[in-house]
């Protein structure tokens, strides 16, 4: 299995989570005219009145070019001064500024980009305790900036025909010189000691954390990065919102799943839910193994499954090692959205369930062999030769050779004519030579058991070609029948 996405340590429970230890380390302008991106994925909320809210954000004032001036720095200022001083940077970095035209306003941006930098560098510097009414103020400021309108995907409104996302073009933000030290600025906020949660909370409450996570559907690879790690800082941070978390991601997930099959940041969210799951505590939530069942396994169904198949086998593995009686569940869940005719994703597919088997028991690899077994067949006789060599390496995993061996009585009439079919007549060399090796292997560890099937085999291909001769037979006497009746229309005529 491949290393774990996430690192992490561990952190203390609350009494809301008692039954879970959650590993915390980073897993790898809502401008007031504009329009919130109102996805389809998000609970319903009895959402709190602009005003009255913490996170939501404050109208910037008109902009002006004598209104965004360079102010002194702030260790160059009295104490006293310093929080009147915060604000006012606060409030030019509240400007919403044109980056379409990068010739347009730009001695703005450099006085907004500076001030920015300097706000980092102070949280960044250790000196980051700041006052409740600043607090308050530059959560404000940074939801104006991050919560906007996302630009529409390539495929919508354009009349394009929908193409698969591995080859569409990455939408790179123009803005993001500064929506990256906006978001540090958050980051740095969030995981500073002097954070204060139950100050915090007020401000990064369950309205900002939701406009927080419709922000991954951003085509831009290095937001959702910096949405990653700021989300799962939360999470570790804030255990009054975990519940929330969660929910709004499952939310996300069976929209992804049953109607749009298309969001840009399932990757990140899983890669986020893989360090969650490894915090887990035994003995496992019943809500945790219904996430599992609805939410994971059905995430094999759609057809972009290969952008994020390594963070979704890594979850659905780590379910596996804290529980292993969830494998027969899982192995099923695989074995239901198997695919039929995508040969790579067939690939994926495999390779996840070698993962999954590594962690099985005996009794529950039991459960769930037959049918296991008979779409190992099916893969064995594959025309496309890595789906075939993938499923024959499954013979070279000592533990998964050790419980067939231990049920080879199952097995090994389950697969025998499939590896028969490929060593008479599989084009591929190295599929051939692989079957041999595993037709061997059967042959030595239970030499009786293999001249049975070998046995059966033969009266079966015995019988199929003598059902054949029949039907030959059969249509060669329609055939001269239908030929004397014509002859005889000929005579006639």
């Amino acid at each position: 299995m491949f290393k774990k996405i996430l690192k992490g340590g561990h952190r203390k429970p609350s009494k809301s989570d008692s039954t879970e230890n959650y590993a915390f380390g980073p897993p790898g302008s809502h401008n007031p005219g504009s329009v919130v991106v109102n996805h389809a994925s998000r609970p319903v909320l009895n959402a709190p009145e602009q005003n009255s809210s913490p996170s939501a954000p404050i109208a910037p004032p008109p902009l002006s070019t004598a209104a965004v001036e360079p102010l002194p720095l702030l260790r160059d200022v009295p104490v006293s001064e310093r929080q009147s001083l915060f604000l006012r940077k606060l409030q030019i970095c509240s400007y919403q500024l044109d980056f379409t035209n990068m010739l347009k306003t730009v001695r703005e941006k450099e006085v907004k980009r500076r001030t920015l930098l300097e706000l980092v560098d102070f949280f960044q510097s250790g000196s980051g305790k700041i006052t409740e009414v600043c607090q308050e103020e530059m959560i404000k400021m940074v939801a104006i900036n991050i919560f906007r309108c996302l630009p529409p995907a390539s495929h919508e409104n354009t009349g394009q025909e929908v193409t698969d996302p591995e080859e569409e073009e990455t939408h790179l933000d123009p803005s993001w010189p500064h929506l990256q030290l906006v978001y540090e600025l958050l980051l740095r906020y969030v995981v500073s000691s002097d954070t204060d949660t139950k100050v915090a909370k007020r401000y990064i409450d369950h309205s900002f954390v939701l406009k927080l996570i419709d922000l991954f559907d951003s085509e831009d690879p290095r937001e959702r990065e910096y949405l990653k790690t700021i989300l799962h800082r939360i999470y570790g941070k804030f255990m009054v919102h975990r519940p929330f978390i969660r929910k709004a991601i499952n939310n996300i997930f069976y929209r992804f799943i049953y109607e749009t099959e298309r969001y840009n940041g399932i990757g990140e969210l899983l890669e986020i839910l893989g360090s969650i799951i490894n915090g887990f505590a035994l003995p496992m939530k019943e809500e945790h193994k219904l996430f599992l069942a609805r939410a994971l396994i059905p995430l094999h169904k759609p057809k972009p499954v290969a952008t994020y198949h390594h963070q979704l086998s890594y979850c659905v593995t780590q379910f596996v090692e804290k529980d292993y009686k969830l494998a027969d569940t899982v192995i099923r869940g695989l074995l239901k959205y198997w695919p039929v005719t995508n040969c790579q994703k067939e690939v994926l597919f495999l390779g996840e369930l070698e993962e999954v088997l590594e962690a099985t028991q005996s009794a529950e690899f039991q459960r769930c062999m037959v049918p296991l077994f008979r779409q190992i067949a099916r893969c064995l006789n594959s025309p496309h030769f890595q789906v075939s060599e993938r499923a024959l390496f499954f013979w070279n995993n000592e533990h998964i050779v050790g419980l067939i061996a231990q049920n080879r009585h199952v097995v090994l009439p389950l697969i025998f004519e499939a590896l028969e079919k490929n060593i008479l007549g599989h084009w591929n060399q190295a599929v051939h030579g692989l079957t041999v090796n595993v037709r061997k292997m059967f042959m030595e560890v239970d030499a009786e058991l293999f001249e049975e099937c070998r046995r059966q085999y033969e009266e079966k291909t015995a019988g199929a070609r003598e059902v054949e001769d029949q039907r030959e037979m059969t249509w060669k006497r329609l055939a001269d029948v239908a030929g004397e009746r014509e002859g005889g229309n000929l005579v006639a005529v």
